[in-house]
């Protein structure tokens, strides 16, 4: 008897561990104040900067991706493909219906495991909150190439910025310029690539139509972020993907972080902070203290794919297959529609 409710109370143990377990595989982060948001299996959630259960805000068939606080905090614009098309959408920060705020067409390569990435991903947001920013290739014949637009935030017909290509982006604080990348190969797995696509990023002046390249480094240099005086970026000029930071005044670029495991993969600015991928997990790096810490993100999902199904195995059956090595004979059993198993058939059959 007690060894009965010993083994029940460590199966009770197991399974509440398994249901706290840390979240994995967060994805495309922002942040903004004291809130995060994240993709997690396609959809997006908000969690404390601090970490904790994190709380669904979207749920569609589609994926809901790049998501980026406006400048009070109070909406997020994002990726999305509610109504088929890859598009960019709005909702608000608390929760809520999602607004349609680009209508574009549709593309053959528009997916997110594309070697190119999904088309219309939001970039960020102009500094007074009026408009969003997102890249397109909408009037591209190559895949490699996208161009920046501009959209109201409450939706309205699009403006190209001027200038021929761009990726990843990010004003000034007083909007009169842009650090950019004009090379977009983030979903590419070229690592240590030093070739003629490896980025810099680069400043555009809106007044004096004037482009000026910060980096000039054979690496990679990615993913600008313009706070105050400084554009931090990513760079695998060390071999691993880090933070670096330019300072605006004395010119001087200097490594923020020195990871060796894993690449940081998609940083977002915050007011205070900077929030990136590394390893499947999310890492704040904070400006006050310059140091980078993991938010420990836990998700209470469903999971119903995971769930033990009841089926009639007759209507799953294709056909016997007989194994000359086994001596016997299998039936193959449909279990989606691209996914067999095969049992072996019962003596006689």
């Amino acid at each position: 008897m007690k060894r009965s409710i010993v083994l029940l109370l460590i199966c009770v143990f197991v399974q509440a561990s398994n249901a706290q377990e840390e979240a994995r595989l967060l994805r495309f982060p922002a942040i903004h104040g004291n809130q995060l948001v994240f993709s997690y299996a396609g959809d997006l959630y908000t969690v404390e900067r601090t970490g904790g259960l994190a709380r669904k805000l979207t749920n569609s068939p589609g994926y809901e991706m790049f998501a980026r606080f406006s400048p009070d905090g109070k909406t997020i614009a994002f990726t999305a493909q509610y109504d088929g098309n890859t598009e960019v959408f709005a909702i608000p920060s608390v929760g809520g219906e999602p607004r349609r705020i680009t209508y574009t067409a549709t593309l053959q390569r528009d997916d997110l495991s594309d070697r190119m990435g999904p088309n219309n991903i939001v970039m960020t947001w102009t500094p007074d909150g009026k408009n969003i920013l997102y890249r397109s290739r909408r009037y591209s014949y190559n895949d490699f190439t996208g161009h920046l637009f501009s959209v109201s935030a409450g939706g309205g017909l699009s403006t190209e910025l001027p200038f021929v290509d761009g990726g990843y982006c990010t004003f000034s604080p007083d909007g009169k310029k842009l650090a950019l990348n004009r090379v977009f190969r983030e979903f590419r797995t070229w690592k240590y690539y030093q070739g003629g696509m490896a980025d810099d990023v680069w400043i555009y002046d809106f007044n004096t139509k004037e482009i000026a390249n910060i980096t000039s480094n054979p690496a990679q240099d990615i993913f600008p972020m313009w706070h105050g005086n400084d554009i931090y970026f990513l760079s695998d000029r060390d071999r691993t993907m880090n933070l670096f930071v330019y300072n605006g005044e004395t010119k001087e670029i200097s490594k923020l972080t020195d990871f060796s495991d894993f690449d940081i993969k998609f940083p977002s600015l915050g007011d205070d902070a900077i929030v990136f991928e590394k390893g499947g997990y999310l890492y704040l790096y904070d400006f006050e203290t310059r140091s980078a810490d993991k938010a420990t993100i836990l998700v209470a999902n469903e999971v119903s794919r995971h769930r033990t199904r009841w089926w009639m195995p007759a209507k799953a059956l294709i056909q016997p297959i007989y194994h000359p090595t086994e001596n016997a004979w299998f039936w193959e059993l449909a279990v989606t529609s691209s996914r067999f198993l095969r049992r072996r058939a019962s003596p006689g059959t």
